[in-house]
């Protein structure tokens, strides 16, 4: 009997690619957009591969969740309704129903198969937020959806794959227009860009993007440890002052939401958007 222990190989970047230990596979499947994996790990739990790509696991989630979530619905102080994009897992609508504030999220995910063996497979990550009965979810592609709404969101959250295959679309200067239309007054809306260290140009295409489109155009940070190769970053547009609220204030409102994060404080929450060097030259 052959004891190899069988390794998942991730080459996401074209010179590098890491590996997981995979202890078991729970769910194989190829559907009409990707080929949705789950195994088990001894250090991460269950994890989430789209196209041998890790998308999500149970045990580091929720930094990447708390910091899409909490950082901008927190600067902005006073938002009601949240759109999330893509997130099928239910993790991203799971932090931002925490908010007792929040009165409506919706939610467009491209795939309902992520969604259903998400429920199966990895409740804990969505905890319940699929019979929330704030959540509204839509099946949909999120370009599509974005061209349509008015939906006069506070804050959008872009919880895309990475620019290839369904995902693409979702990093083009098209979709981030349209999302502009589909924020209120002072609407905040953030996305995930990637590794900076492996993924620089992504970042920079966002940025250019959210320059033409807002008045404060930035990114944040956050290291998540099954994501390889450096901090994450969060692209961050708004027209508003958001992002210079004070500490004290951020505290203020966390203190008074009830929420008790695993990684967001108000601390970590300013500390996010102090940018190491090689980062800040990404930013045009």
């Amino acid at each position: 009997m052959d004891d190899t222990p069988l390794w998942m190989r991730e080459q996401l970047h074209g010179d590098y690619a890491q590996a997981m230990r995979v202890d078991d596979v729970l769910y194989d499947s190829q559907t009409d957009h990707q080929r949705l994996r789950v195994i088990q790990n001894e250090t991460f739990g269950r994890v989430l591969t789209l196209d041998d790509v890790v998308q999500v696991t149970e045990r580091d989630n929720f930094i990447y969740h708390e910091m899409l979530t909490h950082v901008p619905i927190f600067a902005h102080g006073a938002a009601t309704r949240i759109c999330i994009v893509g997130g099928g897992d239910g993790g991203m609508a799971r932090e931002a129903l925490r908010h007792k504030t929040v009165k409506h999220v919706t939610m467009v995910e491209i795939d309902p198969g992520v969604v259903e063996f998400s429920k199966r497979y990895l409740p804990t990550i969505s905890n319940g937020a699929f019979d929330d009965p704030r959540l509204d979810l839509v099946i949909a592609d999120g370009a599509d959806f974005m061209k349509t709404t008015t939906g006069d969101y506070d804050v959008i959250i872009v919880d895309s794959t990475d620019p290839i295959g369904p995902g693409e679309a979702l990093y083009a200067n098209t979709f981030y227009a349209d999302a502009r239309k589909a924020l209120k007054d002072g609407g905040i809306i953030v996305t995930q860009n990637g590794v900076p260290f492996m993924q620089g140009d992504e970042l920079t295409r966002t940025m250019r993007a959210f320059q033409a489109l807002f008045a404060d155009a930035t990114c944040y940070l956050a290291t998540v440890p099954s994501y390889a190769g450096g901090p994450m970053a969060f692209g961050w547009g708004t027209d508003s002052g958001a992002r210079h609220t004070d500490v004290n204030t951020l505290q203020t409102r966390f203190c008074a939401s009830g929420i008790r994060p695993q990684y967001y404080t108000a601390e970590v929450h300013k500390a996010a958007f102090a940018l190491p060097g090689y980062i800040r030259k990404l930013i045009p």
